[in-house]
């Protein structure tokens, strides 16, 4: 997977790489009524004078992308293909400024691979010790006119006209028509997949990257977030989620990501919330346990067992971490454990070793469940029986107990059961006959917690409730238009909740992983209304931003549905496809 053409750059969705050679032909706009060049582009930027991508289609194999960006007054549509190795492009202008930009083309050599560059000509070079490679175009550059902002060799063409660029010079007159068979092709190799669907893995296409620091490719949460990290950001569920997703239709991809982030595991055997190319990771915390079903879920799509067999040991050693380094009295807790600080990172500080860092590893930060529960500094443990990790819990040593039996480790398979049967007792002790509920239970207090969450149905998830019981959990909760139930679901803290108004991250607005979870629980009972109900408002909450503004959110406003709401909601987050996986999933059940 780790070769061809494809936007490789996590700094630029204009850059278009060849590996393993790390040639790079960088896109740029360079607008008269600035007086500025765009060298590098990113979607989802907010920012008033920030350029606007509304990503189109995207192979994941870069066979054919494209994308329209507009930046001021200028509107640009950029469409590229690869055919027999060759790389093809046509930039087009969509409006009539009053003076047209130009196209910059640049060559550069990436990650510090060997080779070098130059300009000859209307032509750019790429040379190393294998490979010579040439950029050509239809049009005469503007040799004449120096970027300030390039400082490698460039081509720069007006676009008051359409340019044509390859990498073949002999097939250059094609370029136009190669563009477009490519398009065609694509295009109606998806006549048959949804709108919703396309929004996914459209997303996940476009935060693809190669990761230069280990060699290898994976899909980061959106490119925004890694560019702040030094090159990538990999978070736990994120990332597991990831996998899922890119399993639908690519192998690889799905793999890959499953791989990448099970070997971000620390020195104590837990997966990390999240990981940096620095070498950097939160050692204090993990995040919540999706690893196994994941890989169980993979392994029944591709009828193998090779990613289990790869991979089962070390989460095997994460499962067996959750109960070793987070039980108090029986049940499960988040927690965060100080850890001595080597690179200066923030979060070797912000919350390590207290109630936030616990609250962190929960995977919902901010999330009203946590402010008032005390923090044990001697355990390191946030002192409340959590129904969410539990549930997810209980669910990964089932996962594992099912791989255990497909690889032919039936000597771990009683060990696994009795984890789960240890923790689906403790959970039945957090049912509330009066509230109709499993609630969190206070382990300082010993009382049981009112604030509720979609992560009140995740027992579903771990088939622990009757169907009474489920029954009850989705008449009184699911469908209450005072806690979860109304035009856009679900929030993720009841309506009624004191901090519901918040609507500031997991204050309230919706995330897509708590709908793609309660949908997998959902799934395990007679529950055909709510079933249906959540596959259908998941697939309208995705929509309604991916139509306005090509966005696909990291949250979304609990009353309005809107993603653009407020800055910290990522514009191109991966896990927001999660909403159209809902509806995949459905459609494959069906």
């Amino acid at each position: 997977m780790k070769e061809g053409w494809n936007t490789w750059n996590v700094r630029s969705v204009l850059s278009h790489v060849l590996l393993p050679e790390a040639f790079a032909i960088n896109l740029g706009i360079k607008s008269y009524e600035k007086g500025l060049c765009l060298t590098e582009a990113l979607i989802g930027r907010q920012g008033k004078k920030d350029e606007v991508i509304i990503p189109g289609p995207h192979a994941y194999d870069g066979s054919f992308t494209s994308l329209e960006l507009s930046w001021g007054n200028l509107q640009v549509k950029v469409e590229t293909a690869v055919e027999d190795g060759d790389w093809f492009a046509v930039i087009t202008l969509l409006n009539s400024p009053i003076m047209a930009p130009s196209l910059s083309v640049s060559a550069a050599i990436l990650w510090n691979r060997n080779g070098h560059t130059y300009r000859e000509g209307d032509a750019l070079f790429f040379k190393n010790e294998k490979q010579n490679l040439s950029v050509h175009a239809n049009r005469v550059s503007r040799n004449d006119e120096p970027l300030v902002e390039l400082n490698n060799p460039y081509l720069l063409f007006s676009l008051d006209e359409p340019v044509c660029l390859t990498t073949n010079p002999e097939r250059l007159d094609e370029t136009a028509e190669i563009v477009s068979r490519k398009k065609k092709s694509f295009l109606e190799s998806r006549q048959k997949v949804s709108e919703v669907y396309n929004a996914m893995q459209i997303c996940l296409a476009w935060d693809t990257i190669y990761d230069p620091f280990k060699d290898r490719v994976i899909s980061p949460v959106s490119r925004i977030w890694s560019c702040q990290a030094g090159g990538w950001t990999l978070f736990d569920w994120d990332t597991y989620f990831a996998a899922w997703m890119a399993g639908v239709e690519n192998k690889e991809l799905a793999y890959a990501n499953a791989i990448a982030i099970t070997e971000e595991a620390t020195e104590e055997g837990f997966i990390p919330n999240c990981a940096h190319p620095s070498g950097f990771k939160t050692r204090d915390r993990s995040q919540p346990p999706v690893g196994a079903m994941t890989i169980q879920s993979l392994c029944e799509i591709f009828k193998e067992t090779y990613l289990a067999e790869k991979l089962f040991d070390q989460l095997l050693q994460w499962n067996r971490w959750w109960e070793a380094k987070r039980d108090h009295s029986g049940y499960l807790c988040w927690g965060s454990k100080p850890y001595p600080k080597k690179y200066g990172h923030h979060f070797e500080t912000m919350g390590v070793g207290e109630r936030f860092g616990g609250a962190l590893e929960s995977g919902l930060d901010n999330s009203p469940m946590y402010d008032d529960v005390p923090f044990d500094e001697e355990t390191h443990l946030l002192l409340m029986a959590d129904v969410g990790l539990m549930s997810l819990y209980i669910a990964d040593c089932n996962s594992l107990m099912a791989l255990a039996k497909q690889i032919g480790r039936e000597d771990v398979v009683s060990e696994l059961e009795g984890r789960a049967s240890k923790y689906t007792e403790s959970l039945k002790t957090l049912w509330c006959e009066k509230t109709g509920l499993y609630l969190n239970k206070n382990l300082a207090s010993g009382e049981l917690c009112p604030r509720l969450s979609p992560t009140h149905f995740y027992p579903l998830i771990a088939k622990v409730p009757n169907q009474e019981q489920a029954q009850r959990m989705i008449d009184e909760h699911f469908f209450n238009s005072d806690e979860f139930w109304g035009e856009w679901i679900l929030p993720s803290i009841a309506r009624n909740d004191p901090a519901y108004p918040d609507q500031r991250y997991w204050r309230g607005r919706i995330w897509a992983p708590m709908n793609f979870l309660v949908y997998l629980g959902i799934r395990n009972y007679e529950l055909p209304k709510a079933r249906r109900a959540l596959v259908e408002k998941s697939e309208a909450l995705l929509l309604k931003e991916w139509r306005e503004h090509g966005h696909v959110h990291e949250n979304y406003h609990g009353d309005a549905g809107t993603g653009c709401d407020i800055p910290s909601s990522d514009a191109f987050y991966h896990w927001g496809g999660l909403l159209g996986l809902i509806s995949y999933l459905e459609e494959q059940s069906s």
